[in-house]
């Protein structure tokens, strides 16, 4: 059991610095995402550089850093809890068998794995995307003045299922992090696989014929394909996990209305 819980600390510390570097491009992410065109309370954005430099001017640090515990904690618990389930997954699935798992095997233990960890931290990713969208004199009703004020906030006005919504689509994410993994596992044998050949003295070394730069490589590779195909489902989420308007109504039901509401505007 050790080597799991290692790969769960692994986890959970990559996650919070990635988190740590890169929080104000996910602000603005979630800002543009929910931003449909149309009327909107947030202010418009012409592309990355002007939304970071208008959030900096008028919101400050404070600002670019919005929702940036419930994103660290979030974070920390996903890749904390994703790699420790993966890691249990792939580990049974291994159980009676000397050889490698297949892409399948490696797909269902990445899906296993994500689906576990959607129904823990869903309720803290809504909490992050609502502290992200929320800006001063938008009109809306009081803001919330941080994560637990948000939880016990939407407790009482929108009772405990809204904490909750997008959990739909997030679920669908979860083939997010069984494209990137699989993607991952497959490229890594492939790399090692070639670089067995080239060795002039014959010795198969495994996981050491990779350096730092291909693992690096090998990640970010896997990272970009996985997020292509499933960028739209993080575009419907973050919409359905907007808070209600002054008279309590949504802007959306649910995801179907929102993935509906989408297209016809894109259309």
């Amino acid at each position: 059991m050790q080597w799991q819980w290692e790969n769960a600390t692994a986890g959970a510390v990559a996650g919070f610095t990635t988190v740590a570097a890169l929080h104000p491009l996910d602000v603005v992410r979630t800002r543009f995402q929910v931003n449909d065109g149309r009327y909107t309370q947030l202010p418009h954005y012409k592309n990355t550089p002007h939304a970071l430099f208008s959030i900096a001017r008028a919101e400050g640090l404070k600002g670019l850093y919005a929702g940036f515990y419930p994103a660290v904690l979030g974070s920390s618990l996903s890749w904390g809890l994703y790699f420790f389930f993966y890691s249990r997954a792939k580990h049974r699935y291994e159980k009676g068998t000397e050889e490698h798992l297949g892409p399948g095997l490696h797909l269902a233990s990445a899906a296993e794995a994500g689906a576990l960890v959607c129904l823990f931290t869903n309720p803290v990713w809504l909490v992050k995307t609502r502290l992200q969208i929320q800006t001063p004199g938008s009109g809306a009703r009081q803001p919330y003045s941080g994560f637990l004020d948000a939880l016990r906030t939407i407790l009482r006005d929108e009772g405990w299922c809204a904490l909750y919504k997008g959990l739909g689509p997030s679920l669908l994410l979860v083939s997010h992090g069984a494209i990137q993994f699989t993607t991952y596992e497959e490229a890594r044998k492939i790399v090692i696989t070639l670089r067995n050949k080239q060795r002039k003295d014959g010795n198969i070394v495994g996981d050491k014929a990779l350096t730092s730069v291909d693992y690096a490589a090998l990640g970010a590779l896997s990272k970009i394909f996985a997020a292509l195909l499933t960028y739209p489902y993080q575009v419907i989420r973050a919409r359905v996990q907007q808070r209600p308007n002054n008279d309590g109504i949504p802007k959306y039901r649910d995801s179907y209305h929102a993935f509906k509401e989408t297209l016809r505007v894109c259309v």
